[in-house]
C-alpha cells in the first residue's frame, strides 16, 4: 500500500473514531434539544467522518465554553 493510501486510511480512522465519540457523547451537549434524536445520527456518520478536525475544533472550543 502506498503512502497516500495509508494516509487516507489514517485520516478516515481518526475521523470515525471522532466521529462516533460525537455522536455517542457530543452531540447532545452541542444541541440539546437532540437529544433522543438516535434515527438521524446515522445520517451524519458520513460528513463528521471527513469534517472531524472541524468537529473535533468546535466540539473543543464549546466543551472549554467559547462562544462561537
Amino acid at each position: 500500500m502506498g503512502l497516500v493510501a495509508t494516509l487516507l486510511w489514517a485520516y478516515g480512522g481518526v475521523g470515525l473514531a471522532v466521529a462516533l465519540a460525537f455522536l455517542l457523547i457530543g452531540f447532545d451537549r452541542v444541541d440539546p434539544a437532540a437529544r433522543g434524536a438516535y434515527a438521524v445520527r446515522p445520517l451524519l456518520l458520513p460528513g463528521l467522518v471527513l469534517l472531524w478536525p472541524l468537529v473535533a475544533w468546535r466540539w473543543r472550543r464549546l466543551a472549554r465554553g467559547a462562544s462561537e
